[in-house]
């Protein structure tokens, strides 16, 4: 699973998260149109396929990258400064994680 893959990247770069917000508690639509307006630039990762889009606002087609096919946002979810990675992918997080 990804964020299995996630923490152990995190962890081999020795970055301990701030806050981690359990599974159990669902972000929404809503939640993933403020991380958008308050990010600068925002990654996607989907499989191989990576997707880059300005931050600052939240047109539909962020969003909707943004999100999984149950509709919460995608996991893991990384705010690193203005810059917002969804999915795992190890090249962006070693990009502006490690």
């Amino acid at each position: 699973m990804s964020c299995t893959r996630a923490s152990k990247f995190l962890d081999d770069q020795n970055i301990e998260p701030k806050e981690t917000i359990p599974a159990s508690r669902k972000l929404s639509r809503k939640d993933a149109a403020a991380l958008a307006k308050a990010a600068k630039k925002i990654v996607v990762a989907k499989g191989k396929k990576i997707s880059e889009f300005p931050g600052g606002a939240a047109p539909k087609e962020v969003i909707e990258a943004m999100l999984g096919p149950t509709g919460n946002l995608r996991a893991p979810t990384i705010r690193s400064g203005k810059t917002v990675l969804v999915g795992f992918n190890e090249e962006v997080f070693s990009e502006h994680l490690g």
